[in-house]
């Protein structure tokens, strides 16, 4: 997610940064790519993940997912799978782990997604590569899933990624922790000072694919919306936005006292154990009265 930047200009140097600060935004595509992908590419080891690297059509290049069975599936085929996309600052090396402890006692398998330009993943790191490569790890999951439930999941920057999905294939459920509206939150959040002047022009280089306010009115899905109420990255009220503007069956936990990175724990964590049912018997009940294919 996008960090604050401060821009302090002396009198005299803001009369020529300002207009050349505008000129530069207007000429230059790519200044919200800058501003809001922090990507990294270092190793990280993944002991028992299996990692898969899928073509992603459109911008082309592949993007790595991580692959790991939860301890419920006991041996056995995964009843239900689980796509994980991950926050700005994270990776799916560490992710994987972190959604394998919470669907634990499900039998599930997990698959983490490292966005475009993010460890092995050669899409182009731009914001109009994160659509096709979500799609592209869903698809791919899809054909293998052969029609059992997919749960999406995401944090941040990934949620926007899980809204898209849900907007756009069939999902069985969706978990959406601290979702930005990203073209909101650019000029509402971020437009301090000399910002105000370049949000605007910045907020228009986030592709409509990755309109989270457009994606959850169009999806349909049960969904959990995990909210942090001192979040200073994603400040709640749009958190809310996008909570207030989906349009399937919704449930919201509120994370009290918690920041933008504050891991769920506690009574939080058992809430949304309890609304993890909620999803698991929807998706299987759905399933089980589908027709047979």
């Amino acid at each position: 997610m996008p960090r604050r930047r401060w821009f302090r200009f002396r009198p005299w140097e803001a009369v020529f940064a300002v207009p050349i600060g505008v000129l530069s935004v207007m000429l230059f595509r790519g200044c919200a790519d800058f501003a809001i992908l922090h990507p990294t590419t270092y190793v990280i080891d993944v002991p028992g993940a299996t990692p898969k690297d899928l073509p992603v059509p459109g911008p082309g290049g592949t993007v790595e997912v991580f692959v790991q069975r939860t301890p419920g599936c006991g041996g056995r085929d995964p009843a239900a799978y689980v796509l994980r996309f991950c926050g700005n600052g994270e990776r799916a090396e560490d992710a994987i782990g972190a959604e394998l402890q919470r669907w634990a006692r499900f039998p599930v398998e997990v698959w983490a997604e490292n966005h475009p330009g993010y460890g092995r993943s050669s899409t182009p790191c731009t914001l109009s590569s994160l659509a096709p490569a979500a799609l592209a790890a869903y698809d791919a999951l899809a054909h293998l899933a052969a029609h059992k439930p997919i749960f999406v999941t995401g944090i941040s920057l990934g949620t926007t990624d899980a809204l898209y999905v849900a907007a756009n294939r069939p999902v069985d459920g969706l978990i959406l922790h601290n979702p930005p509206p990203l073209r909101e939150l650019i000029v509402g959040a971020y437009a301090g000072g000399v910002m105000k002047l370049l949000a605007p022009a910045v907020s228009r280089q986030v592709p409509a694919d990755l309109d989270s306010m457009t994606n959850a009115r169009r999806s349909r899905s049960p969904a959990v919306f995990l909210l942090a109420d001192h979040d200073t990255v994603v400040p709640p009220k749009f958190q809310k936005m996008v909570y207030d503007a989906y349009a399937g069956p919704k449930r919201r936990i509120d994370l009290h006292h918690a920041g933008h990175n504050t891991p769920v724990y506690g009574a939080a964590e058992q809430q949304l154990q309890a609304e993890m049912d909620w999803l698991w018997n929807t998706a299987i009940l759905a399933d089980q009265a589908a027709p047979k294919r």
